[in-house]
C-alpha cells in the first residue's frame, strides 16, 4: 500500500470512528447500555486502526491492534498513558458485555466511558491531522 492509499484508508477509518461515536447518544436515549459499550469500543478500535494504517503498522486481531497501539504510540509517549487506558478498559468491557451472561451495563457506566473515549479519538485525530 502506498502513502496515498494509507492516508485514504486512515481517513476512512477515522470517519468511521466518529460516525460510530455519533451512535452513542441514540443508544443512550434508548437505554441500550451494553450496545453503547460495544459501540464505544468500536469507535476506539476504528480510530486506533486509522493510526496504525497511517503509520504502516499491521495487526490482524483486536488484541494485536491493542498491542501495536501500546508499543508504537503509548510507550513512545505519542499518546498519553492516562488517555490510552480507556482503550484497554473498553476492550475488556466490550468482551465482558458481549460474551458473559447476566452482565448489564448502566447509564452511569456508559456516561463514565464516553468522555475518555471522545478524548482518545480527539488525540488520535490530532496525530493524523497533518495527512487525513
Amino acid at each position: 500500500m502506498n502513502d496515498a492509499e494509507r492516508i485514504k484508508l486512515a481517513s476512512h477509518r477515522l470517519n468511521k470512528a466518529k460516525e460510530t461515536l455519533g451512535e452513542i447518544d441514540i443508544l443512550i436515549d434508548n437505554n441500550l447500555w451494553n450496545t453503547a459499550v460495544n459501540r464505544l469500543y468500536y469507535a476506539c478500535y476504528y480510530a486506533v486502526k486509522a493510526l496504525l494504517v497511517k503509520s504502516d503498522i499491521e495487526a490482524e486481531t483486536h488484541a494485536g491492534v491493542r498491542q501495536m497501539f501500546g508499543l508504537h504510540f503509548v510507550k513512545t509517549g505519542m499518546i498519553d498513558k492516562e488517555t490510552a487506558k480507556i482503550y484497554s478498559d473498553i476492550f475488556d468491557r466490550r468482551l465482558i458485555g458481549d460474551y458473559q451472561d447476566f452482565v448489564e451495563y448502566t447509564r452511569d457506566d456508559v456516561k463514565d466511558l464516553k468522555k475518555p473515549v471522545e478524548k482518545l479519538i480527539r488525540d488520535i485525530e490530532e496525530l493524523l491531522k497533518e495527512d487525513v
